[in-house]
């Protein structure tokens, strides 16, 4: 997945996918070729050995965290945010001295920039740092640094700084379109906050604001919080699947891979039976949502959040749904059908399909039909392995190879955290990705990308490089084995080193549009585009070997493993449009004409086809509206455009290098500086309508004729 947070206006735009496009004279432009450093290793070797601890360090230097001297101890938080916000007021007050032009947007990014590379970072540490002084003083530089950007927010001198330069037609027209493009994300984040309304209206902008992101935090709280019931009220035969306290049993999820039905039913039927006080929340902040849209100019808060993406606006989004569920609706009946046989032949006294049984039967199905048990395959996918296939991948696509860099004493959180350097065959160093892949006690259990430092170009013409953290929860290697991975964990590897690679790339001159930072729906598409070459053959074959014969994983099991997520994959997605409709609605015209759990039931019958079932509201759970609210449509069509981009860049020959650069050159390179569409434009030598991205989605359901004919052989 993306691990995301946004502060308006000037703050952080968000790791998991957010803006640019390259600075004047193309790719190279502001690049030295940094050194080679003989200090690196290969990169499979060290994900294969336990860390060596820091020896070479003890006498040395304690460099601190990503070796930022000042976090050498917890309190240096406060040192670096003191340091931020006094070179934050200095820029502001240089940019409200001086003429519009060029400068004033270069300032408004270096201005961003200051406060970003302490908020960023303050961001990962205080969710991922074992130690608890580390955590909680990176939490209080999240708030100072976020009740700076509230201020800067409401700023009129700084907010007319930008306005006088886009209210000038010939600056504008003057100016290079990456530079026109920050400059109106820029106000457009301004004006989120209401700054263009007089001091009333403005009052009641930043009230709403604040709060939005408390209702917010309630409800994610609320989305995670357990049910309990009496024992008495459950056969006590399922009691040993839950927790049990006193005289009550405590639902924490869904248990949707449980084989008891039984077990699966009472989860979710107490699992989402309705909380008032979660409910309220819920309407408060889908109403806050919309009163400050309308505030600030827009009809709907979808109208508002989908501005700069590739659908720009919720008709497209909802053509774009309906289009899809209409082409998928007769491969999920079928899939539906398939699902009910296995329940039958399972359960014959109880063969009605029902919301809580296609996970596990569908799993089933997969399991008998295609043998896919991940035993068979976790030897082939040593972590080691599987590094290097990556680096072989990058070498051949993009001229690039990972190394392995030993960190200064100080500079990662936990010993067993790898650093890589990312080198280009003629450029030199790219940047860095700290990889934290191993589980350990309070760390969060989901993978993600973070970005703590972004590219931009600086004023001396040097450029400043990304960093990032690739966070996965792996299990440690033992003493007969180094750490292998199951399919699963293969392809999520891939897919968050898709996140890296597109910060590594984005050579923008602009951090606020760097790397991932840009529009949501564009966001994923490098990352699921890493899925497909993970799940080819010829890419697979580079790299799993079996981690202690040295065999070749055969092409039949790679096979096999494809097909098998094909398995009822309409009716997945199917439930996907479910989803993804029902948060457009929510954030569409409001007053909603009837409860929220009303429109759940009409929009699950509508666009997904398993029964409501009375006395349960999903959406309580539905985490993704605060995250994604309103673009929760995202991943579908970024899946689309990278199925596209695959089919007709990468099939016939995955390690083509001649599209391994366009797709540097017309998609990565930009970040978010350049419309998304326009990339994916630049990349498909065409432009794409709704109706070609719902056909690749479908096109990918249909089965390999290859594998069937391996597996009658």
């Amino acid at each position: 997945m993306l691990c995301a947070r946004r502060l308006r206006g000037l703050g952080p735009a968000a790791a998991a996918g957010w803006r640019g496009r390259p600075g004047p004279g193309g790719l190279g432009a502001g690049r030295r070729a940094r050194a080679v450093s003989t200090s690196w290793s290969p990169v499979g070797a060290a994900f294969n050995v336990k860390p060596q601890g820091r020896r070479l360090d003890l006498l040395g230097e304690r460099r601190g965290l990503f070796g930022v001297p000042e976090l050498s101890a917890p309190e240096g938080f406060r040192i670096a945010q003191e340091n931020a916000l006094r070179k934050a007021d200095l820029l502001v007050e240089r940019v409200c001295s001086m003429p519009p032009g060029p400068q004033t947007v270069l300032i408004f990014d270096e201005l961003s920039d200051s406060l970003c590379r302490v908020a960023d970072l303050a961001d990962f540490v205080k969710i991922a740092h074992p130690e608890p002084a580390f955590r909680e003083a990176a939490e209080e530089a999240c708030r100072s640094i976020g009740t700076m950007v509230e201020k800067l927010n409401t700023n009129v001198e700084l907010y007319q700084s930008l306005q006088k330069l886009l209210a000038d037609k010939k600056l504008v027209e003057s100016l290079d379109p990456e530079t026109r493009r920050v400059a109106e994300l820029f106000m457009f984040d301004f004006e989120i906050s209401g700054i263009h309304l007089d001091k009333e209206k403005r009052k009641r902008a930043v009230d709403l604001n604040v709060k939005i992101l408390d209702l917010s935090n309630t409800f994610l709280m609320g989305t995670n919080f357990p049910n309990k019931v009496e024992k008495y009220l459950l056969p006590e035969h399922i009691h040993r699947n839950f927790v049990v306290t006193g005289n009550h049993v405590i639902i924490d999820g869904l248990h949707a891979d449980a084989p008891d039905d039984l077990v699966r039913e009472a989860a979710y039927k107490i699992f989402l039976y309705p909380n008032a006080g979660q409910l309220k929340c819920l309407e408060e902040l889908l109403s806050h949502r919309d009163l400050l849209a309308k505030l600030v100019g827009y009809s709907t808060y979808s109208h508002r959040a989908l501005q700069g993406t590739i659908a720009k606006n919720p008709e497209t989004v909802m053509q774009f749904l309906e289009k899809l569920s209409d082409r998928l609706s007769e491969r999920t009946i079928k899939d539906f059908e398939m699902i009910r046989r296995m329940k039958m032949k399972l359960n014959p006294q109880n063969s009605e399909l029902m919301p809580w049984d296609p996970p596990y039967y569908s799993g089933v199905i997969r399991a008998e039909r295609y043998n896919i048990e991940p035993s068979l395959y976790c030897p082939f996918f040593s972590l080691g392995a599987c590094m290097e296939g990556l680096n072989i991948l990058f070498t051949k696509l993009l001229g690039i190879t990972l190394y392995a860099e030993q960190p200064a004493k100080g500079e990662v959180w936990c010993e067993d955290v790898r650093k890589l350097a990312v080198v280009h065959e003629s450029e030199g160093l790219l940047g860095y990705i700290y990889c934290d892949f191993f589980q350990r006690a309070d760390k969060p259990h989901q993978d993600c990308h973070f970005t703590i430092r972004g590219g931009r170009l600086k004023e001396d013409g040097d450029y400043q490089l990304p960093v990032v953290v690739l966070m996965l929860n792996l299990p440690h290697s033992s003493r007969n084995s180094p750490t292998l991975l199951t399919p699963g964990m293969m392809e999520n590897l891939f897919h968050e080193m898709g996140h890296a690679m597109h910060s590594m790339l984005g050579r923008t001159r602009y951090q606020h549009v760097t790397g991932t930072r840009c529009p949501t729906d564009f966001a994923e598409v490098p990352s699921i585009l890493m899925e497909y070459f993970a799940n080819d053959y010829r890419v697979v074959t580079q790299f799993a070997r079996h981690y202690q014969t040295g065999q070749s994983l055969p092409k039949s099991m790679v096979s096999r493993l494809c097909e098998s997520k094909k398995v009822c994959a309409a009716a997945d997605m199917q439930l996907q449009v479910f989803y993804a409709t029902l948060d457009q609605i929510y954030h569409g015209k409001h007053p909603l004409r009837t409860s929220t759990t009303d429109i759940l039931r009409e929009t699950q019958e509508k666009f997904y086809g398993l029964p409501y079932v009375p006395n349960t509201a999903w959406q309580l759970r539905f985490s993704h509206l605060v995250g994604y609210g309103a673009k929760y449509y995202s991943y579908l069509m970024s899946r689309a455009v990278a199925s596209m981009v695959w089919k007709e860049c990468f099939q016939q020959d995955p390690f083509n290098r001649a599209a391994g650069e366009r797709y540097r050159r017309e998609m990565l390179a930009h970040g978010g500086g350049k419309e998304p569409m326009l990339m994916v434009q630049g990349m498909l030598q065409k432009c794409p309508s709704m109706d070609d991205f719902v056909s690749a989605l479908v096109s990918d359901l249909d089965p390999d004729f290859e594998t069937f004919l391996m597996d009658s052989e």
